[in-house]
């Protein structure tokens, strides 16, 4: 399914989409006050760590798109309501996919200059960047899965193996 370097960053895309679609599914199923229900989590409970999702996503697209975006409000929610949450999620899903394939090996050898959580100036290459991208959704992904652990809602199976080859 892969094709070098590109071939992999565009599966880890469809990934992405696939393993999102599947979580917002089982998170689908648990009521509003359980989706916002307060847990030993990061972002506070699974509706926090969906937006803060949506947050980041939304910071490195504009980064790799050169735009000059600080890591701020990390744990913004921009959407109350699940549903919205979940077109966003959908269109920021198609989004990621539609920037992937458009980049080039060149793309991966340049760096990119930002602001960190710290407020500290950074430069950093491209290829750990995007690497980095997809292990921070699948990092979210991961609490969002234990939190799911904590209600009457199993938790989907996001390997990636079974995933992208069900």
């Amino acid at each position: 399914m892969t094709d070098g370097l590109l071939g992999h960053f565009r599966m880890l895309a469809a990934y992405n989409r696939l393993a999102n679609r599947r979580l917002y599914e089982a998170c689908a199923r648990l009521t509003d006050s359980e989706r916002k229900a307060r847990r030993p989590a990061f972002f506070g409970s699974i509706h926090g760590t969906l937006n803060h999702l949506l947050v980041g996503d939304r910071i490195w697209l504009a980064r790799f798109s050169g735009e000059v975006v600080p890591s701020t409000g990390l744990d913004t929610i921009l959407y109350e309501g699940f549903e919205k949450l979940g077109e966003a999620r959908e269109r920021e899903d198609a989004r990621i996919e539609e920037f992937v394939a458009g980049i080039d090996e060149g793309f991966l050898r340049s760096a990119i200059r930002y602001e960190n959580n710290e407020g500290r100036t950074v430069q950093d290459p491209v290829d750990v960047l995007l690497p980095h991208f997809f292990n921070h959704e699948t990092h979210h992904r991961g609490q969002v899965h234990d939190m799911l652990c904590q209600t009457d809602v199993p938790p989907p199976v996001l390997d990636l193996h079974r995933v992208i080859r069900p």
